[in-house]
């Protein structure tokens, strides 16, 4: 016949067994925001109420099929890097492969009991491991140290823990949903920028940059030829196809050619075509880029290194909307808007008589200067975000700026301007040793890094350098835990301890 219960109810075992139980549904509701915390609370209040010497939550990693753990009541941080088991391994391991509570009323004479952390103490008798299972898949292993104080009996014990360990699966599981639903999102809205960008073409909110942007508006459905000018990698490329797009040519041919890239030999037959036998390769007709660009948009890039006969042929072009391939007789006419641009002090060169007047005059109809990324300012910041987070998720890593590198990106001269940014990120994201990017490892990725007045820091062995001292800063605010490093560092468990062992860090300073 079952005890019936007298006394008040706050002394009835069950309804402090109860009470335990929604205590610990209350902590482990803050999960999302922290679940270490969470579970900390969750074996504090199980160690606690049920006089158990230890108890310990060990969260399974999949990728190295192993039991770490993640928090504990009762365990040193020492104890805790100790406390690793492979499934199958001990009484631990083999409750995770069974997907069964295994239970040791004797530890000291079970050879089950591994007691890899070695904190076994004369006072405990008992070992309990309980799966953590959520929708029948495996998170983690709920451990607990028994003594003779220990409340309940072992029955009892396992059907409270089996309610804990299954409710700690769940926060484990929520938690890595929302963790997973973050990253995608993240994800998501890095592609709808991308997208966004792919019609706007040009990123800033500066002052100069909004100029530009508002020349575009007014000329772009004009067929006026425009003329780019401004430095190496200031995007004058991305200025002429944001004209061609807000054009009523955007669904018209865009062709582009560089002048400063094809040998002036061949550069007549770029751009105005051959006919068959017109030289000794020509075995048949070839179009030239005017004639694939007709009703469309033709972008000349560095046009200030066009020779001066060939300069008299594209005058001859903008003038008469006509012209002939090369070895042929039949006149072609076409309908192409031109957008000119170089780096050249094209002025100078009409001064000095290599660049024609009446060709610059031509094309000069609606002048538009690129201004350098040193002078817009914010967005220098903003085009960082921006590449760092395309190349991280090209290459999956995660990379923050801190506010120092923030600053030191904004001090920097950009001789090389946004083709030198978008190259300085990519570097940050393949070399930076941890999540967190600072000032000095901005500096040591900057070509032109002796234009910023600060320590001089070479370039491989001093990321090594950094890449080590992050990785020991990270140790040492994870009290020598691998698993939580990692985790901060955006590495693996297993290339984390690659690079404790490649840099001789002692693990045993950071472990208490």
């Amino acid at each position: 016949m079952d005890t019936i219960c007298i006394s008040p109810i706050q002394d009835c075992p069950r309804y402090q067994e109860l009470r335990v139980l929604y205590e610990i549904a209350l902590a482990l509701k803050g999960s999302e925001l922290g679940i270490e915390i969470a579970f900390e609370k969750t074996l504090s209040l199980l160690k606690r109420h049920f006089y158990m010497d230890k108890s310990i939550y060990y969260a399974l990693n999949d990728e190295s099929n192993e039991l770490e753990v993640l928090s504990s009541a009762g365990l040193s941080k020492r104890q805790e890097v100790l406390a690793t088991y492979k499934v199958g391994e001990g009484a631990t391991g083999l409750c995770a492969q069974f997907l069964e509570p295994v239970v040791i009323e004797n530890i000291h004479q079970n050879i089950l009991f591994l007691n890899k952390s070695c904190s076994l103490k004369k006072s405990e008798i008992s070992y309990l491991a309980i799966p953590a299972l959520s929708q029948n898949k495996l998170f983690g292993v709920l451990g607990v140290s028994l003594t003779q104080k220990s409340l309940c009996n072992i029955e009892e014990m396992v059907t409270i823990l089996t309610i804990t360990a299954s409710l700690m699966a769940q926060s484990q599981q929520i938690y890595q949903t929302i963790n997973d639903e973050k990253k995608r999102l993240k994800e998501e809205k890095l592609y709808y920028k991308e997208e966004i960008l792919k019609q706007n073409e040009i990123i800033g909110y500066s002052p100069v940059i909004q100029d530009v942007l508002e020349i575009i508006g007014k000329v772009a459905c004009t067929n006026s030829t425009i003329f780019i000018s401004g430095e190496t990698g200031t995007g004058k490329e991305l200025i002429a196809k944001a004209i061609h797009n807000y054009s009523h040519r955007k669904e018209k041919p865009y062709i582009k050619l560089n002048c400063a890239a094809i040998p002036e030999n061949l550069l007549e037959t770029e751009l105005f075509g051959h006919e068959r036998g017109a030289f000794t390769d020509a075995k048949e007709m070839r179009k030239g880029r005017f004639e694939l660009a007709h009703e469309g948009t033709l972008f000349l890039d560095e046009v200030g290194d066009l020779s001066l006969s060939l300069q008299a042929k594209l005058l001859r072009v903008l003038q008469e909307q006509e012209f002939e391939r090369l070895g042929g007789t039949k006149t072609i006419k076409v309908d192409v808007r031109i957008v000119a641009a170089t780096n050249r002090d094209i002025k100078e060169m009409v001064r000095q008589g290599s660049f024609r007047e009446d060709l610059f005059y031509r094309l000069n109809v609606i002048p538009i200067h690129s201004p350098p990324l040193r002078d817009r300012g914010d967005d220098i910041i903003l085009l960082a975000c921006y590449f760092l987070e395309r190349f991280c998720r090209r290459h999956g890593k995660e990379r923050t700026l801190l506010p120092d590198a923030q600053m030191m990106l904004k001090e920097y001269t950009w001789p090389g301007n946004i083709r030198e940014l978008e190259n300085s990120m990519e570097r940050i994201v393949l070399l930076a040793p941890s999540l967190h990017v600072n000032a000095q490892v901005i500096f040591s990725v900057l070509p032109a890094k002796t234009k910023i007045p600060t320590k001089e820091v070479e370039t491989k062995a001093d990321l090594e350098d950094l890449e080590r001292q992050a990785i020991i800063r990270v140790l040492r605010e994870s009290r020598g835990i691998k698993i939580k490093a990692a985790k901060k560092l955006g590495i693996t468990n297993r290339q984390i301890g690659y690079k404790i062992q490649k840099y001789e860090i002692c693990m045993q300073e950071y472990l208490e």
